[in-house]
């Protein structure tokens, strides 16, 4: 890792962006912090940055619809998605939107820098089948992705109330973190 190395964090935790930019600056990487949209696009109007990590869930919005401007204002950033809520159906997701990898939370920084470079490798494979809570998980956010994170039009679609669907987002992150 260089000092010339830039990187752009979007998280809308604050306390996870101060103690991921110190762990970068120990490894001699300089970070700017951003914890909405409006402050990511506004550090990219700004600055060039090499590396990015961005939050799937920024306080509610979704860091999927962020990534495809973030690419078009500059579109040699290589991107990594990070969530507390991984799924297969975000990863996927955001690999077609143009993020170079996606990781689950909680990472170390040594992870993190290891994501970016790491490209080339194959994930680990799971020896045993989902189960069928993580397959419901899957398939929730499969749809809750195709309808943009809309929470109404996902319960429509799954034919449950919204209040239920509700529910099993909150506990599944719950259960996440």
């Amino acid at each position: 890792m260089t000092t010339t190395d830039n990187w752009l964090l979007i998280d809308d935790d604050t306390a996870f962006l101060e103690i991921l930019q110190r762990a970068l600056k120990r490894q001699g990487v300089e970070a700017t912090k951003a914890q909405s949209h409006a402050e990511a696009l506004g550090a990219l109007s700004t600055q060039c940055f090499h590396r990015c990590v961005l939050d799937l869930n920024l306080a509610g919005e979704s860091g999927l619809q962020l990534l495809p401007e973030l690419l078009s204002r500059q579109p040699d950033l290589n991107v990594l998605v990070l969530t507390g809520y991984g799924s297969i159906a975000t990863a996927v997701e955001a690999m077609r939107r143009g993020a170079i990898n996606y990781l689950c939370k909680p990472v170390t920084v040594n992870q993190l820098i290891s994501g970016f470079d790491a490209l080339a490798t194959a994930p680990e494979l799971r020896p045993e089948p989902p189960s069928v809570k993580e397959m419901e998980w899957e398939h929730i956010q499969r749809v809750l992705n195709e309808h943009e994170g809309n929470v109404s039009a996902t319960a429509r679609a799954l034919n449950m109330h919204r209040r239920t669907l509700q529910r099993k987002l909150q506990k599944h992150s719950r259960w996440r973190n």
